[in-house]
Order: structure tokens, then C-alpha cells, then sequence
């Protein structure tokens, strides 16, 4: 392929594991404050440049894409924490939406022959409405400032592609899991954390995991291998210019079982404490990727191959 490709945030779960199988053809450019993301994520090479910096450092955006014509971008850069968003709602606004508008803007300007910009959004923009599956023109509700700056800043990045022929795709993760999340980070996912504590077992050491509610919330689980297979088809296909897409397996797994699964392959067992469930916690959702399906997407991980796999990287079984 040979392409010029920018990564935003990609030094973080997503991000890295992008660069990492997209820079085995292709030159990459990273641009990552290291906040979230982690240096030794990345499997630096001849392909890959890495800038350590923020995409709020608007001179540092616009010298960045000024100066290199990129085929493709990603943003994927973001702070991820809905905790965060609702104790500091500027800055985080700053990271997940004016980035975003600002990028769009440079895109404008200076890169008028890119083949297609990704933007990350996420299914917290469908908040707590009660309908299932989730698709892509279910109820909106974005319950806090990180939903609320993931959906404006969705619909920008399709509105360029309307407006101003910018062309554009955008995709809502649901529960995404594997190799390169930080299981002690305040950001990670339920199943990193819950490696992370079987890893102890493994290791001797005191774990337990701590469950919020009855344990029958459900969630649908994607194995990030599945998460980029999806990224790459709609980086090539025409078809999924000016759209957005749900991106996940569409099925769903409680707390409950995810628990039974982990001991089923590792075969330890963990103390569980059931607490309070947490105000605003959504208590199911999955998505329906029908949509996705239309670029020849098939998700080729269910949560028990793709725990699996994870588990033998992480060398707990």
C-alpha cells in the first residue's frame, strides 16, 4: 500500500494496535501526549514517527499536516474517561471536540487530496435508552460531557464530508478488549481489569474483583483484532464515506458469565464483591452491526476465542 497515514493517539490501546499492523506497508506518523498511551505500545521501525505532543497544540497540528499529504487519518486521540469529563468538562471538551473541529479545519486547507479521515466516537453517545440492539439511527442520549463531545464532534466530521467533500467516516466502539490495554488505568476496560486480577491469581498474589450492581449487566465485548479489521474496511471503502458505524460483535455477555468464561479457561477463581450499583451505570447494551456487515465485515472473535487469545499473550494460560 505504501501510504502516508497519521494516527492520533497512537500510543494508546487502539491506536497502537492500528500502527502496529498498518505500518508493516505503510509509513506512519503518530502524534500522542503519552497522558494515556504508552511509548513501548508502539513497534517502533523505519515506518513509524513518533511525535510526542498534543493535538489541542494547534501549531503543532498545523505544522504536522502542512507539511506531510496524508492518504489517511485517524483520530483516535481523546480522553476517555466519562469520570473525567464530568469533573473537568472544559479541558476534556478541548481534547474530545475542539481537537476534532480544529483537524477538520487543517484538513481543509492543507490536505485537500486525503482518501478518508476516521473519527473514534463511542456508544456512549446512545446513553441510557432502553431499546436494543443499538443502531446507527437508534435514540440519542448522551448522558455526560464525554458522550456529548463524541456526538457533536461526529456529526462535524460527516458534515465536512457533506459540506466541503472532505471525505469522512466515523465509528462508535462498543466494549473494545486485548493486548495494550492498561488494566491500572482509571480508563480501562472491565475485561483488562479482571486479566489484570487473574493475573495475580496466576502469580500467587491476593485478587478479587469488584462488581457494581448484580453482575447482570450486559455488554458486547470486541476483540481489538476484530476492531481493526473493521477500521480497514472502511479506511478503503467508498461506500462508507459519510457515514457512521457501530463496531462491535453483535452479541452480548453479563458480567456474570465474563466471570464463568475467565474461569472456565484459566481455571482459577476469584473472590467476587458485589457492591452498590453506580448512579448512571447503562445496565445493557450491544450493538447491531448490520451496517458494517454491508463492507463484508464478520467479526471472527467470540468473547471466549478472543479472551483466549488475549489470555495466551498475556501468559495466563
Amino acid at each position: 500500500m505504501n501510504m502516508n497515514i497519521l494516527i492520533t493517539g497512537g500510543a494508546g490501546f487502539i491506536g497502537s494496535s492500528l500502527c502496529n499492523h498498518l505500518s508493516i506497508d505503510n509509513h506512519i506518523t503518530i502524534i500522542d501526549d503519552l497522558s494515556m498511551g504508552k511509548l513501548e505500545n508502539i513497534d517502533i521501525n523505519d515506518n513509524v514517527t513518533f511525535i510526542n505532543g498534543s493535538v489541542t497544540d494547534k501549531i503543532l497540528m498545523q505544522r504536522v499536516i502542512k507539511d506531510v499529504e496524508f492518504e489517511y487519518i485517524f483520530h483516535l486521540a481523546a480522553i476517555a474517561s466519562v469520570a473525567d469529563s464530568v469533573e473537568r468538562p472544559i479541558e476534556t471538551h478541548q481534547v474530545n471536540f475542539e481537537s476534532v473541529l480544529n483537524l477538520l479545519e487543517l484538513v481543509r486547507k492543507f490536505n485537500p487530496k486525503l482518501k478518508r479521515l476516521i473519527f473514534a466516537s463511542s456508544a456512549a453517545v446512545y446513553g441510557d435508552e432502553p431499546t436494543l440492539p443499538k443502531n446507527e439511527e437508534s435514540v440519542i442520549r448522551p448522558l455526560t460531557p464525554y458522550a456529548i463531545d463524541k456526538f457533536a464532534a461526529e456529526r462535524y466530521v460527516l458534515a465536512y464530508n457533506n459540506l466541503y467533500n472532505i471525505p469522512t467516516s466515523a465509528v462508535r466502539f462498543f466494549n473494545v478488549y486485548g493486548p495494550n490495554q492498561n488494566p491500572n488505568s482509571p480508563y480501562s476496560g472491565v475485561i483488562s481489569i479482571i486479566t489484570n486480577q487473574f493475573a495475580k491469581k496466576k502469580s500467587g498474589k491476593e485478587a478479587k474483583f469488584k462488581v457494581f450492581g448484580d453482575g447482570e449487566q450486559s455488554r458486547d465485548f470486541v476483540y481489538i483484532a476484530d476492531v481493526i479489521a473493521a477500521l480497514v474496511l472502511i479506511m478503503e471503502h467508498n461506500n462508507a464515506k459519510g457515514k457512521v458505524f457501530n463496531v462491535g460483535t453483535g452479541k452480548f455477555i453479563s458480567i456474570n458469565e465474563l466471570l464463568k468464561t475467565f474461569e472456565k479457561l484459566t481455571s482459577y477463581s476469584i473472590p467476587i464483591e458485589y457492591e452498590i450499583e453506580r448512579e448512571g451505570d447503562i445496565k445493557n447494551s450491544f450493538a447491531d452491526i448490520t451496517k458494517l456487515k454491508s463492507l463484508d465485515y464478520t467479526p471472527l472473535f467470540s468473547i471466549e476465542t478472543g479472551l483466549k487469545e488475549y489470555l495466551e499473550i498475556k501468559k495466563i494460560i
